[in-house]
């Protein structure tokens, strides 16, 4: 039986926390110019690498909402998103605005997973009232689901929509 799969999430990290001598203390992605690198942990730093490569290292994706200003919607480091199939990537620029679209109801259903795209007119969630009343959120634009943030505190989901341009 294969276990569930979930998207990686790589972030703008500082080289001094990657690098120690010359081998990365952790999975990263050098992205150099229009070159990238795909690099785990143990793995030394290639010698094409300049002082001005970028350096995302690998965090815990279900952290994803930390690199978001939950105000303004922007996100606040360079990230990449990689999907399950380990094909499609998501990049996100700091500064990129996505759409924060709360799901909020007495029982609640996802229909919209990570990286499926969402169009104005197709519901990408589902709640249910008390009284049995079914609303079916949709979003104002056109965009990609790049996160589901399930909140904690309050029983409800948050939807992080990278919307087109």
């Amino acid at each position: 039986m294969m276990g569930v799969r979930f998207p990686r999430l790589y972030v703008e990290s500082k080289r001094e926390e990657c690098v120690e001598g010359k081998k990365l203390t952790r999975d990263c992605v050098i992205i150099d110019g229009n070159v990238e690198a795909w690099l785990g942990k143990g793995n030394e730093v290639p010698g094409f690498v300049s002082e001005k490569a970028e350096f995302l290292a690998r965090e815990v994706y279900d952290r994803f909402y930390l690199y978001v200003d939950q105000t303004s919607g922007k996100v606040k480091a360079d990230t990449i998103i990689v999907l399950p199939d380990g094909r499609t990537r998501i990049y996100l620029r700091r500064g990129d605005q996505l759409m924060l679209l709360p799901v909020e109801g007495f029982t609640k259903t996802l229909i919209a997973d990570v990286g499926n795209r969402v169009r104005t007119g197709d519901a990408f969630a589902a709640v249910t009232s008390r009284k049995g009343e079914v609303h079916y959120l949709k979003p104002p634009r056109n965009g990609t689901v790049v996160f589901i943030d399930e909140i904690t505190n309050r029983p409800h989901y948050v939807y992080y929509i990278l919307p087109e341009e």
